[in-house]
């Protein structure tokens, strides 16, 4: 029998996304040897309040761990290091002294500050800030300036739901003003439980989603701290992302396990994807849609609502992202499962395909608004263009279409923005199994989509990141030769055949704006 030091060595990926706690186990070509994932228990305390119990997430956590390496037959002492990936803008703020929670996991997904968000972008103030920054990058051409000078606040970003959080929890903003206030995204609060409190850090991804950061600089934004009267102090240091973050206490797992990989999950997403040259992109659709494009050491400023993100930092490498994202993909599908549309996802495909169209039926997904191009958090799910002869099978038809020609709008904003061709599309996500859409979208934009193997791209992209870190694999080009293809989609139609239909979809979309708003 094998001893520890000579017995073969895994790296975990771990993905806590926002409907699954995801945890693999790789060996050194990348095949999954072990899983295992949970659902995410999520609160509501009220309408559109969205939260997560900590100490149930790490509960979770680690139960998800011990029971994918149980399921890959081998043994703690066996794993090399973990690279932990997390969703984006979810946070949480705790007492520095005692460790202790001041309240639950703000989710990425709550509206408690909507109104907050929708004064801020319609205040004086900000208008201000708009004029003045228009007016410096007209006469110095910075793109700092011009960043600043189209940007909104949303729900989705951590700003203005922290602001509302030491607004309205009074011993939060006094353990803010006492330096006694610790805030975390996901990752920085799994690193401080995994290392007992050794360890409090974040990495240039997860930062760089905030809205709390600035990219040009790769700090934290004092002037945005200011201007929204959060103190720089709560905020903790920003390491890179393939990075020996520290170890885990060995009481957790039976022994010490490296941390070696800190990641932002769409930012794993096309590191797991291999997207590591200029113009290469990215799509995932899972709960949401992102489409990411890799702009090299240059931020993409962006005046369509595209948000130039850090995908990550390697040493002296650091990498920027352009992203555009649809945020009801998966929540569509689930939905149209729950109503009684269809009984198994897997079988919607096949439906979709055994008709010639959806009989001039839309549907708009906006359970959480339209992003972009539309940019309106208003808007309202719909069907339209239901008539007496439509059928569950045209609905179901209509739901896939809208993910399809949501890709397509998506793209189509992208790729007139960039200054550089959109190279090697490739497609992860668990809705990316469903082959009409990924064919519909390749027909609508009329390039190839290599879709892998993995779905779960971003475990395999933090486990990528950790295994670098501590030399489980050598370098990027062999993670190339890792990489494996399920299926490559090509255009088989025209994108013009498809017009009819989307000019009605989007003319569906355009009467579903300002719904809330005109309603309530």
């Amino acid at each position: 029998m094998a001893s520890p030091a000579t017995a073969e060595k895994y790296i975990l990926g771990v993905d806590v996304g926002s409907t699954v706690i995801r945890c693999h186990v790789y060996d050194k070509a990348a095949v999954l040897k072990g899983a295992k994932a949970m659902q995410v228990e999520v609160v509501q305390p009220r309408p559109g309040w969205v939260e997560l119990d900590p100490e149930r997430l790490w509960t979770q956590f680690v139960g998800v761990v011990k029971e994918a390496v149980q399921a890959a037959g081998v043994k703690m002492n066996q794993i090399s290091a973990l690279g932990l990936s997390t969703q984006r803008g979810t946070f949480i703020t705790w007492n520095k002294k005692t460790g202790k929670p001041f309240h639950n996991f703000i989710s990425w997904q709550d509206l408690r500050a909507a109104e907050l968000v929708k004064s801020w972008n319609r205040s004086l103030t900000m208008k201000a800030v708009h004029a003045v920054c228009s007016f410096f990058h007209f006469f110095t051409r910075s793109d700092r300036f011009l960043l600043a000078s189209c940007q909104t606040f949303t729900t989705q970003h951590v700003s203005l739901r922290l602001a509302w959080i030491l607004q309205h929890l009074q011993e939060v903003e006094q353990a803010s003003k006492d330096d006694n206030c610790c805030f975390g995204t996901i990752d920085t609060w799994l690193l401080y439980k995994l290392t007992k409190g050794a360890v409090y850090a974040t990495d240039y991804s997860n930062a760089s989603t905030t809205a709390m950061f600035d990219p040009f600089k790769l700090q934290w934004s004092a002037f945005i701290s200011k201007f929204l009267s959060i103190p720089v102090s709560i905020f903790p240091p920003v390491e890179d992302t393939s990075h020996k973050f520290g170890t885990i206490d060995a009481e957790i797992f039976g022994v010490p396990i490296a941390i070696a990989a800190l990641v932002a999950d769409q930012q794993a997403a096309m590191f797991g994807e291999c997207c590591f040259e200029r113009g290469d992109s990215k799509v995932t659709m899972g709960t949401g849609t992102f489409w990411d494009v890799n702009t090299g050491s240059k931020i993409h400023v962006s005046t369509k609502g595209l948000y130039p993100v850090v995908g990550w930092k390697i040493g002296k490498e650091v990498i920027f992202l352009t992203e555009g994202n649809a945020s009801d993909t998966g929540n569509s599908i689930r939905w149209a499962q729950s109503v009684g549309l269809f009984t198994n996802p897997e079988e919607t495909s096949k439906i979709a395909q055994s008709l010639v169209n959806s009989g001039g039926v839309c549907f708009v997904p906006s359970f959480s608004g339209l992003q972009i191009p539309m940019n309106d958090p208003f808007a309202c799910t719909s069907f339209m263009g239901i008539t007496s002869s439509t059928t569950k099978k045209h609905l179901v038809r209509a739901v896939l279409e809208s993910i399809a020609f949501r890709n397509k709008q998506l793209y189509d904003t992208i790729a007139r923005e960039m200054d550089i061709p959109l190279t090697s599309i490739r497609a992860d996500g668990g809705v990316s199994k469903n082959n009409f859409i990924m064919q519909m979208t390749s027909d609508l934009i009329n390039k190839t989509i290599n879709k892998s193997v993995c779905t779960d791209m971003s475990c395999l992209g933090a486990a990528f990141l950790a295994g670098l870190a501590v030399g489980f694999w050598k370098d990027k080009e062999q993670l190339k030769q890792l990489r494996q293809t399920d299926i490559v989609f090509k255009p088989q139609k025209e994108p013009e055949e498809y017009e009819p239909a989307m000019s009605n979809w989007v003319k569906a979309g355009q009467r579903s704006l300002s719904w809330y708003s005109q309603t309530s």
